[in-house]
């Protein structure tokens, strides 16, 4: 892919004031913006499906002070934010480009919102930031969600809204306000409850003939309508090829690829790059990431494979954080398919091990915190080893409470069961004596209700997740057989290194200078979340809000 200047182009096949290359929340958002600027606007898409990685996420939004939580009675002192990124992302990234994210976010949350009957949401309530205990943290968290969708709204694009990972049953749509009630259904009245409304609200939308979704297909789908709504065109299948510039170096266009043929396309006010991160560019992952998170168990849209940042490079684009990304535990199914482990680490009556069958970090810590932990320090393979009870209390990689792991998973190897700690610690090829050991030392933290050795259940982030119906809801003790030992990897929900920006979305070089027409969002830009997780969607918030921000810069400029 490379860079092509504007005299080598005869002609253009196709005029807009500005294009979006990339069809997530961040893309589309900043469609949205552009539209109601006034600009005469398009998105295109390299896939043959809209919504990128967004569509495959849980489609949380972490944006302070916006109206969902301002209405719920959650607003934010600005101090209070400030101080609470200050302390998660420190001074990895630019001070204005967090002043732009905290000032710019509750904006595009509210023009959402006010330009289209589409955007509702809905606090995920309770749903802690990732480090509720550093200062402006807050236990009940920020995330919001989109309320659940009809597809059917949709028309003919319901069937384009890239699908879901793993398919659901008929009717059944579950948001994140329902999913950490669900995963207790074997321990709470409030969690049976909710698994009855659950049902009754699929038999209903069977009834009724709805296509109810919920997450980041929700999400999607909403953003989808309400660009249906402004007429923004979305060009499937338009693969970026390369940015076209003028004689000062400016962007006014790219070369794309429509219907197998080269394809000009002008962008009068400028070009926003949301194509992704490169997490399924086996190349980009090997030169760049770390030991144990070059191999490939993303749970991100397996198109991005970097184009936005290669097409930036090419034109001088400094780039940052390329040896890190959102990490996720993960575990690869037999077929095929990496499924992530988020609720499971809170689980009580388990534990992760290394290779030497030794604990090694706080299981239930936030997912970025937790992998960047097991690379540090070389902690290759893991395992999730869990006993009888917990399988019988809790959901296990999307396993039902008693339900029985698939045979592939036992064949592959993937989940190992044996009657006892000992023969466990041989079938995963770990030291038996140090496995029991640990097992030991847990069990004897989980009975004293304290982790001594890292602290687990400390911070409400733990606890969301974990059972509320003991007194400390992520520990009880392993002892009842058989046991079981899952094989994690260390996966990611996409890379965070990406071309570097300022306060306005703009793309910048090495020294600084602004390269003038070309906009970055989301992972096709270095995270404005530096090395950290802020809390639940922050990696779509700021997707949002910068494509949102650039958009606003073009037409103003």
């Amino acid at each position: 892919m490379g860079a092509e200047n504007v005299s080598d182009a005869t002609k253009w096949d196709h005029e807009v004031d500005f294009l979006v290359v990339g069809s997530g929340c961040g893309g589309l958002t900043g469609a949205l913006a552009a539209k109601d600027r006034g600009m005469d606007t398009l998105v295109i898409e390299k896939a043959g499906v809209y919504g990128g990685t967004t569509a495959l996420s849980g489609g949380g939004i972490w944006v302070p002070n916006n109206p969902q939580l301002i209405r719920d009675g959650l607003g934010d002192s600005r101090a209070d934010v400030r101080r609470y990124l200050d302390a998660v992302v420190g001074d990895r990234v630019p001070s204005k480009n967090l002043d732009a994210f905290i000032d710019e976010g509750p904006k595009t949350l509210e023009f959402l919102e006010s330009t289209s009957r589409h955007m509702r949401f809905q606090w995920c309530t309770g749903y802690s930031d990732y480090h509720p205990e550093q200062p402006g943290g807050r236990p009940n968290g920020r995330t919001i969600e989109p309320l659940p969708v009809n597809l059917k709204e949709l028309g003919e694009d319901a069937d384009l809204l890239r699908p879901a990972a793993l398919a659901t049953p008929p009717g059944l749509f579950i948001t994140s306000k329902d999913f950490v009630q669900l995963n207790m259904v074997t321990r709470t009245w409030k969690a049976k409850w909710t698994a009855l409304l659950t049902g009754l609200r699929a038999i209903k939308a069977i009834a009724l003939r709805r296509n109810m979704d919920t997450l980041g297909r929700a999400l999607i789908a909403r953003l989808r309508l309400a660009l249906k709504d402004a007429r923004v065109p979305l060009w499937l299948n338009t693969p970026l090829r390369s940015l076209v510039t003028d004689e000062s170096g400016a962007v006014i266009g790219v070369v794309a690829e429509k219907d197998g043929q080269e394809y000009r396309i002008r962008a009068r006010k400028g070009v926003l790059l949301a194509t992704g991160g490169f997490e399924y560019n086996q190349d980009m992952r090997k030169r760049h990431l770390p030991e144990g998170g070059k191999d490939n168990f993303s749970a991100a849209a397996p198109e991005n494979t970097g184009d936005g940042i290669v097409a930036g490079e090419k034109l001088g684009a400094a780039v940052d954080l390329m040896d890190d990304a959102w990490w996720m535990p993960s575990f690869l199914r037999p077929d095929g398919i990496n499924q992530v482990l988020v609720s499971e680490r809170s689980i009580p009556r388990s534990i992760i091990v290394d290779q030497h069958g030794k604990r090694f970090t706080n299981e239930a810590s936030p997912y970025v915190t937790f992998v960047h932990a097991q690379l540090a320090g070389g902690h290759e393979p893991t395992w999730f080893v869990f006993d009888h009870k917990a399988k019988n209390r809790y959901p296990v990689g999307g396993i039902m409470p008693g339900q029985k792991f698939p045979q592939s998973w036992l064949d592959s190897g993937l989940v190992q069961v044996a009657d006892t700690v000992e023969e466990l610690a041989a079938k995963i090829d770990v030291p038996v004596s140090a496995l029991a050991d640990t097992v030991q030392r847990y069990n004897g933290f989980a009975r004293a209700g304290r982790d001594e050795d890292f602290n687990r259940g400390a911070s409400a982030y733990d606890n969301y997740y974990g059972d509320p119906t003991l007194p400390q809801p992520t520990l009880d003790v392993l002892d009842k057989g058989p046991y079981y030992a899952l094989r994690v990897r260390a996966g990611d929900l996409g890379t965070k290194g990406g071309l570097v920006y300022n306060e306005h979305a703009q793309v910048l070089t090495a020294d600084g200078t602004v390269i003038e027409g070309l906009y970055a969002t989301g992972n096709t830009s270095a995270a404005v979340m530096g090395n950290d997780y802020a809390g639940a969607g922050a990696t779509i918030g700021p997707a949002m809000v910068f494509g949102y921000i650039g958009a606003r810069h073009a037409a103003d400029a």
